[in-house]
């Protein structure tokens, strides 16, 4: 047997060993890893948990953000007013879209997406949840039917007595549009008397990503935070972050 022959049969024998040791009936066992360090991060990545991380509280990567942190462009959607002063929010929360018929109209469609299993078409109160559970108010009755956009818009947010918060599921823009369409309701409980509310003729700008003003639910390529909601002003860049200012300010 050559020499050359001799060496091939080893490298087999031991490529063949190393094979069949890295192989197992356990479908959770990764096998032998060869240089594991070019696929998997030493460095620990917040997302990524493959071992216990001995450094972290619960041994995981991620760590609770630091009280009062705001997502990057997420702004908009904080208020600083506390969840419980509805009032405060009736003074000081302003609509910063006008009163236009394309408003209105996106507002009764986020209305009927979000509002109406419970409120009901007409916001009598009467929609099949409201219906089952009952105490859901009546727009064009009592104290309801004066509230303005601030109260609504908060609501919205945060919830009151019985209801929900919704402020993770309607974006800034899409409460204050939803708060318009409340108020056409508070008429007579009757979605005819939407043109009675337009207050600007003037056409709505072209509903676009690129141009910022595009509905999270009307226009699913919509990335921009919107609406002033007191605020401040959001990222241009929402989930990318800003751009850096080189430590200028």
């Amino acid at each position: 047997m050559s020499l050359s022959t001799k060496h091939g049969l080893y490298a087999a024998a031991l490529l063949l060993s190393a094979g069949l040791g890295a192989c197992s009936t356990d479908p959770n066992d990764p096998g032998v890893e060869y240089a594991p360090e070019m696929y998997e991060s030493i460095p620990y990545e917040p997302l990524r948990q493959t071992s216990f991380n001995t450094i972290n509280p619960f041994g995981i990567n991620e760590r609770t953000p630091a009280n009062g942190t705001v997502p990057r462009g997420k702004l908009n959607y904080y208020t600083h007013i506390p969840k419980d002063s509805v009032r405060i929010a009736e003074r000081t929360l302003t609509n910063p879209y006008p009163y236009t018929k394309a408003n209105l109209e996106e507002g009764q469609v986020l209305y009927t997406r979000n509002c109406q299993h419970c409120h009901g078409e007409k916001g009598d109160g009467q929609g099949p949840v409201g219906q089952k559970f009952k105490g859901v108010p009546n727009y064009s009755t009592g104290a309801y039917k004066t509230m303005n956009d601030g109260h609504v818009y908060h609501v919205i947010q945060w919830g009151r007595n019985r209801m929900m918060p919704h402020g993770s599921q309607v974006n800034p823009e899409e409460r204050w549009k939803i708060a318009m369409y409340v108020h056409v309701l508070q008429l007579n409980n009757d979605a005819a008397d939407l043109p009675k509310l337009v207050k600007v003729n003037a056409p709505a700008p072209t509903t676009s990503a690129e141009s910022g003003n595009a509905s999270q639910q009307t226009d699913g390529t919509n990335q921009k935070a919107e609406g002033e909601a007191q605020a401040h002003t959001g990222s241009e860049t929402p989930g990318q972050g800003d751009k850096a200012r080189n430590g200028s300010m």
